[in-house]
């Protein structure tokens, strides 16, 4: 398995891939489907929103086994979500974790309205609240999607006691990052 940062070059080399319209739709194949069906090894985990328009193994320009995705409303953690990171890190090897925000994103829009939610979606802006606290009901839209990103990597660095440990020990690499609908672009905020 390679290192974090040389993952997060894959990623990006993808990324750049799918933005110039010049895919390699890697691992693919009937063979690739078949070789995992002794087991998986994905190289990076990706903390994503469920928007329909973000599908990591596309704008990575990635394949079968070689993410390990989990897409919920505003990129959000509860405790099963934290289970699903830690098994990736801990049991499967993945070296980066990335959590990622895109433009636009309404799960955060509807933290920042401050409008009455009805069944569950309050418990997904309420998980969004600290990035809207810290830049204000008033501030641009993107710029606290970048900040909830953000704020969600350092929480999950510091994660008690699986992924605090394999950042430390230096076995797992973990990066924000916000992806753009016009440009396609993946940028890594930190």
């Amino acid at each position: 398995m390679k290192p974090g940062p040389e993952t997060l070059e894959l990623l990006l080399e993808g990324n750049r891939r799918y933005v110039e319209d010049r895919r390699k739709s890697p691992n693919q194949s009937a063979n690739r489907r078949l070789e995992l069906t002794k087991g998986q090894s994905p190289h990076s985990i990706v903390l994503g929103c469920s928007d329909s328009r973000v599908p990591p193994e596309i704008i990575f320009d990635q394949g079968l086994g070689d993410l390990f995705v989990i897409r919920v409303a505003g990129n959000v953690v509860d405790d099963i979500v934290l289970g699903s990171i830690e098994y990736a890190a801990e049991h499967l090897g993945s070296s980066l974790l990335m959590v990622l925000g895109h433009s636009d994103c309404g799960a955060v829009k509807a933290a920042m309205d401050d409008t009455e939610l009805d069944g569950h979606l309050p418990s997904i802006a309420e998980a969004i609240e600290e990035a809207v606290r810290k830049q204000g009901f008033d501030a641009e839209l993107n710029v606290v999607v970048k900040t909830h990103a953000i704020i969600t990597a350092e929480h999950l660095m510091e994660s008690e006691p699986v992924l605090a440990s394999l950042v430390d020990e230096g076995k797992l690499f973990m990066v924000a990052g916000y992806y753009d609908f016009e440009s396609g672009l993946v940028e890594v905020l930190r």
